[in-house]
């Protein structure tokens, strides 16, 4: 199976706009009405890393340009003037566009590696902000949208007293219910089933809503994915099975991706998933860049004639393209698996 890198790579870079001048990355990607959308995660500073979402469409999913000049999601929309809204991945859902995110209350300053930087620091901000622990946790919510430029706040997908990101929503009901991944961070221990962070998933039947989550999967290969997996992809309906890219990290904080594939009506039973990782960090762009290195983290899939366009991070910088045939995706899984 071989995954093709766009020769054009990265193909969304910062710029442009303050709002986005110094990263962006982890973008969600749709196909609506035949053209590509792409919300951007950006920031236009690292002290404090405030992050924004941006609209990008292009005819061919590799050309992108702006929509609009400002963001279509601030931290401050959603009544966190110093917070950071980040990782949006999007579905579709009987006609109205879902979007999950993340969001700290208050935008931490951002040296990734540490290295050359005399000390990290936390912003101060006015007003108590950031003086209580739970200003700095992550918490994960939902969006909605008819027209994909202005949203609606529908809830928050998890409890506001934990770090739980990586919330992914299925582009389809399953037996009537949305379906949702999740990874909390705290949920780990004998009373968890897990020692590492791991992939959770729910049920709900409106969105707010949601049932006790169940233990999805765990680190399977430690010598790729031992510090923690979460989900990376909104999940993709194909014939053999629901597939999603998964991102593990090792010891030595590099990220890679793994894929799997769920029961189409019981999504929390894997019918299949690659011991070893279908992709990881491997050219320039991949492996150095403004933030941190060796990161390649997939957050929007799309199928278009039968080719599956993965767009993912690369060192939190810049954004990046592969495709595969997924019928041969899938037919690797199934095959690895074995």
């Amino acid at each position: 199976m071989q995954i093709t890198r766009h020769p054009n790579n990265p193909i969304v870079v910062p710029g442009g706009y303050e709002w986005r001048k110094v990263t962006v990355f982890n973008p969600a990607v749709i196909i609506d009405n035949g053209k590509f959308y792409m919300i951007e995660r950006t920031a236009g500073s690292l002290t404090p890393c405030k992050n924004f979402l941006g609209l990008l469409e292009s005819e061919d999913g590799v050309n992108f340009t702006h929509v609009k000049d400002e963001p279509i999601v601030t931290p401050d929309m959603l009544g966190f003037p110093y917070g950071s809204v980040q990782d949006p991945r999007i579905v579709k859902i009987d006609g109205t566009f879902y979007l999950n995110y993340a969001l700290r209350p208050c935008a931490m300053s951002y040296y990734p590696t540490g290295a050359g930087v005399p000390e990290r620091s936390i912003p101060e901000y006015p007003d108590g902000w950031g003086e209580e622990e739970g200003h700095w946790l992550t918490r994960s919510s939902i969006l909605k949208s008819d027209n994909l430029l202005d949203w609606e706040f529908v809830a928050d997908t998890t409890p506001l007293d934990i770090n739980d990101r990586d919330n992914i929503l299925f582009p389809e009901k399953i037996g009537g219910k949305f379906v949702l991944l999740r990874r909390p961070e705290e949920y780990v221990g004998e009373a968890y089933g897990t020692e590492k962070a791991a992939m959770w998933i729910t049920y709900s039947e409106d969105l707010i809503h949601w049932e006790e989550p169940k233990l999805l999967a765990t680190a399977g290969n430690l010598s790729w994915e031992s510090r923690k997996i979460g989900g990376s992809t909104p999940p993709v309906r194909t014939d053999k099975g629901w597939l999603v890219l998964y991102h593990g990290v090792d010891e030595d904080i590099v990220y890679r991706v793994g894929a799997m594939l769920l029961d189409l009506e019981q999504p929390e039973k894997i019918i299949a998933r690659t011991h070893n990782f279908i992709m990881e960090p491997e050219t320039y762009y991949e492996k150095f860049g403004f933030q941190i290195p060796n990161v390649i983290f997939p957050t929007g899939n799309v199928v278009k004639d039968g080719l599956l366009y993965i767009y993912y991070g690369v060192t939190d910088t810049a954004i990046a393209l592969a495709t595969v045939p997924l019928d041969e995706l899938v037919e690797h899984i199934l095959k690895e698996a074995q």
